[in-house]
């Protein structure tokens, strides 16, 4: 019986070092996830490859495909990625702009849209990264003080930024997913009632940038932004 108790003792203590080290695994892994995805988030190596950078500097080919569209950059915030579009709305969710398996995917526009951005109405979409990368940046504009001090940008069209339009910033909003009104890229109308609740009336080309709150949730930030023809 002494044997019989030591045995299950033995048992028993091997397994919860069995335990205790593949808890200590799964930690060591997530600690290792997050910090690759937020390296991800965080590589601002693309942005040598600005094209205004690469037509001034004359540097080596860049390795963003040609699935690119443009350019967005928000002046005086970490907003500075290229555009990306591709044949779905899913297609550029977990691909870099190189066409790279990526986690924290790429900027991308609205597969609805037209390419050239002269809709009424087009939308960009981008992940909820944390330190404000990628389109996490939006949050900064639901406070009205920041907005007001982060309203210019620039909206290159083209791998190669055949056209440079300005960008006026107007208004960050949260809405339902559920809902689409404001994601909707074919309902123009539906986001021109919104703004002009807000006191928006412009007969501008409107860019709407949207990212998730987080993830268990369908709430969405959205940043409005005039496209101006120079």
């Amino acid at each position: 019986m002494i044997k019989f108790w030591k045995t299950l003792n033995t048992i028993y203590d091997d397994l919860l070092i069995l335990a205790l080290v593949l808890i200590l695994l799964v930690v060591i892994y997530s600690a290792y996830d997050t910090g690759y995805i937020f390296k991800q988030a965080a590589d601002d190596s693309y942005t040598r490859f600005r094209p205004d950078r690469v037509n001034a500097a004359g540097i080596e080919e860049s390795p963003i495909t040609d699935a690119m569209v443009g350019w967005v950059t928000i002046d005086g915030t970490s907003i500075d990625y290229p555009i990306m579009q591709g044949d779905d709305n899913l297609e550029y969710l977990n691909k870099d702009p190189a066409g790279n398996y990526s986690l924290s995917g790429s900027i991308f526009l609205d597969s609805r849209n037209s390419p050239d951005f002269t809709d009424p109405y087009s939308v960009i979409y981008g992940h909820h990264m944390q330190y404000g990368r990628m389109f996490g940046a939006l949050d900064d504009f639901l406070d009205e003080a920041y907005l007001k001090e982060h309203t210019t940008g620039r909206l290159m069209v083209g791998k190669n930024g055949e056209t440079i339009y300005k960008l006026k910033v107007i208004l960050a909003v949260h809405a339902d997913a559920k809902e689409e009104l404001v994601l909707d890229a074919a309902d123009n109308e539906a986001v021109r009632r919104i703004l002009l609740e807000k006191g928006y009336n412009e007969d501008n080309r409107i860019l709407g940038m949207v990212t998730c709150t987080d993830a268990a949730s369908s709430e969405r930030t959205v940043l409005f932004a005039y496209i101006l023809d120079n």
